[in-house]
């Protein structure tokens, strides 16, 4: 090993259960009181000597090793969890290539039953785009019977999340986002990030869009949810990156991305593809809710499982 690091054995306690004792805020406490930055404040260190005279409390060695199983488990139900989520973003990431159309017309994956080749049009033809808040100062905000949908929520949400909007006076000057509506972000801090795409499901409303976006109505009929992951799909993303222009932060026109090219397949071929999407997200999401729990149920056992 290298000599950077204390190496040592140990006899008559469970290697596991010592192993999560110092995960634990018994052993973060005594770091944190006994250690010291030395002569680089960038990194903490503790004396090897120091280190070893660290006192700790153990139980019998049975009461070890279910402690130290416990945790055992619960670790491995944390990695599946997170193995499980990282398989689904594969998927997701592989068909956001494959389920759309390319320039041949047709997409590489599709499901069965389709066949006709898909219709090309730019944005600008099939819909419509409206500005976001205008005209407020911070004092309009935080308070009234209307409500506006945040940039965040944009940026971070294929889908729009109905929950994550902020109050706002009622203004009938403004424009009112309807379902379908698309908002995209027009400014990011790298051209990867800018133009990100949500699509708006609710119809509360007196609802509008803050003045860091602008909104996009499609005219003709079309199923939001796939609406949504076409605009997420690699060959658009790819179109809307190139439109970024700026040099410490990146933004696009409203003109630039109503003249990007898409196509669309019949409904019912996008129906099929919204919902699918839809359930690989909402799987993702039940991962990610359960990998809060376990982590906050791990953390707070670390703190009432050891003296």
């Amino acid at each position: 090993m290298s000599p950077l690091y204390l190496v040592f054995s140990v006899h008559n306690i469970d290697e596991s259960f010592l192993e999560t004792l110092f995960q634990s805020t018994t052993w973060h406490r005594f770091m944190y009181q006994n250690g010291d930055t030395g002569a680089r404040a960038d990194r903490f260190a503790i004396k090897d000597s120091t280190f070893m005279s660290m006192p700790i409390k153990v139980p019998p060695i049975e009461e070890q090793h279910k402690l130290a199983l416990a945790f055992k488990k619960l670790d491995s139900t944390i990695t599946l969890h997170e193995e499980k989520k990282r398989q689904l973003e594969r998927l997701k990431s592989a068909l956001l290539q494959k389920m759309f159309a390319d320039k041949s017309g047709y997409p590489a994956v599709r499901f069965e039953g389709f066949s006709d080749e898909w219709e090309q049009c730019k944005l600008g033809d099939v819909g419509k785009t409206y500005t976001g808040l205008s005209g407020k100062t911070k004092e309009d905000f935080g308070h009234g019977e209307a409500s506006f949908v945040t940039y965040m929520n944009v940026y971070s949400n294929p889908v729009s999340d109905l929950k994550m909007t902020e109050p706002i006076e009622i203004d009938d000057h403004q424009n009112k986002v309807k379902y379908g509506d698309v908002f995209f972000t027009t400014s990011s801090e790298t051209p990867e990030e800018v133009g990100m795409a949500s699509v708006w499901t609710g119809d509360k409303d007196n609802t509008y869009l803050n003045s860091f976006c602008f909104g996009y109505r499609p005219v003709h009929k079309i199923n939001p949810y796939y609406l949504s992951y076409l605009l997420h799909s690699e060959s658009v993303r790819r179109k809307i990156i190139i439109l970024a222009q700026g040099i410490s932060r990146y933004n696009i026109s409203k003109k630039g991305v109503m003249e990007i090219s898409t196509s669309s397949p019949s409904l019912g071929e996008q129906d099929q593809i919204g919902s699918l999407f839809q359930r690989i997200d909402r799987t993702i999401t039940l991962h990610e809710h359960k990998l809060e729990f376990l982590k906050r149920l791990k953390s707070s056992l670390l703190q009432k499982m050891f003296v």
